[in-house]
């Protein structure tokens, strides 16, 4: 059984470039670079999908949120779910309508 090869980034980069070249075809590329044809067509599809974000402005990238800040942020929102109840409930037994729809 092969063990399952980790190509560097640049590696990628540099396969998906020759691809685009389409100066060798996909089964000479993967015959150079040991690496199934798929594969390549892969990295090469990838290349062209992503190239429009390398033009893209610097501060048009959405901001990374951390899990602290997600988890942080679902605590606040049940907090104020269970304020928000407790108000509800204590307006209604001021105002005599429990139970009933407004």
């Amino acid at each position: 059984m092969k063990k399952r090869k980790n190509h560097s980034p640049e590696f990628k980069a540099k396969v998906a470039l020759e691809a685009i070249r389409e100066e060798l075809t996909l089964a000479e590329l993967s015959k150079k670079y040991d690496v199934h044809p798929t594969q390549i067509g892969t990295w090469k599809r990838a290349a062209i999908e992503n190239m429009a974000a390398t033009f893209a402005r610097r501060g048009a990238a959405p901001e990374q949120v951390s899990a602290a800040e997600v988890d942080k942020l679902h605590s606040k929102i049940g907090q104020l779910v269970v304020e928000r109840d407790f108000l509800a409930d204590a307006s209604h037994q001021l105002l005599g309508t429990r139970g009933k729809k407004w």
